[in-house]
């Protein structure tokens, strides 16, 4: 849980930019079997999407974060994909005390918005990770790092559950809707469950954007002091870009903001007057 609240704050949704690859010994996505998979049409991004991100750790710029669709046409089992590269890194006085240096990677279905291949790289502070998540998503099933899980069907990774969510719509929803993503993460299924707030218009540094607020359901105890100390704020728009995101924690707080981007797939809802 831990991990999916901060790199949910890092790309939502935590080193230079670098291109993907495939791991070598990464098991082989087997072809279709036949059987028929959702489409998914959306406006919400697009190959060549560039996101960057600033993250204050109280007072402290503390890191950014790069989140990019790869401009390239990449075939998993014979179905094109998106290919998702994010960066985060600390940087400043934070760097030192705690250094981080994150990347991951999805490889998702352009028509299913579902993973086929998630890699995760990360060092932080000295703990290092490296998963190599190969989906079935027509057995339901997924290879981590050569043990074998049952997944619920259309399961996320770490990254591709951020972006099925900006294709979802919210334009019916009423305040205190909850909508549920369900993803695979280390080793286990995880409900991130996600509260419809309404509406607001927000400043930045970029200038002020209407907005979607969600407040993600969260426990508390172990890192926030209260099940509302989480909030999201989405432009209201068909790009959904997450545009802030502030949580209070037991030690601090913790504030991302988006401070760039490049290549939308749709207009942004930024106030111009």
């Amino acid at each position: 849980m831990k991990r999916f609240i901060y790199i949910s704050l890092v790309i939502m949704a935590g080193a230079i930019m670098v291109n993907g690859t495939l791991p070598s010994k990464a098991p082989q996505v087997p072809l279709g079997d036949g059987s028929k998979l959702r489409t998914i049409k959306h406006d919400a991004f697009k190959r060549g999407e560039v996101l960057k991100y600033r993250v204050h750790y109280g007072f402290i710029d503390a890191g950014e974060a790069i989140v990019e669709v790869k401009d390239e046409n990449k075939l998993i089992g014979g179905r094109p994909t998106y290919h998702v590269v994010a960066n985060g890194y600390s940087k400043g006085s934070f760097d030192w005390f705690f250094k981080v240096r994150d990347k991951y990677e999805s490889y998702i279905d352009e028509e299913t918005m579902a993973p086929w291949v998630f890699i995760r790289r990360c060092d932080e502070g000295g703990y290092k990770i490296n998963q190599n998540y190969v989906f079935n998503q027509h057995k339901k099933t997924v290879d981590a790092d050569g043990k074998n899980f049952d997944t619920p069907e259309y399961v996320q990774d770490l990254i591709s559950s951020f972006y099925y969510a900006r294709t979802l719509d919210f334009s019916t929803a009423k305040k205190g809707d909850i909508f549920t993503i369900t993803s695979f993460v280390d080793n286990e299924i995880f409900e991130l469950k996600i509260k419809y707030m309404g509406k607001e218009t927000i400043k930045t540094n970029l200038g002020k954007f209407k907005c979607i607020k969600f407040r993600p359901v969260v426990q508390k105890g172990r890192i926030f002091k209260s099940e509302e100390d989480l909030n999201v704020w989405v432009s209201d728009d068909k790009n959904k870009l997450p545009i802030r995101a502030e949580a209070k924690i037991l030690v601090g707080s913790i504030k991302l903001d988006l401070i760039g981007y490049m290549n939308l797939a749709s207009p942004i809802s930024i106030v111009t007057n």
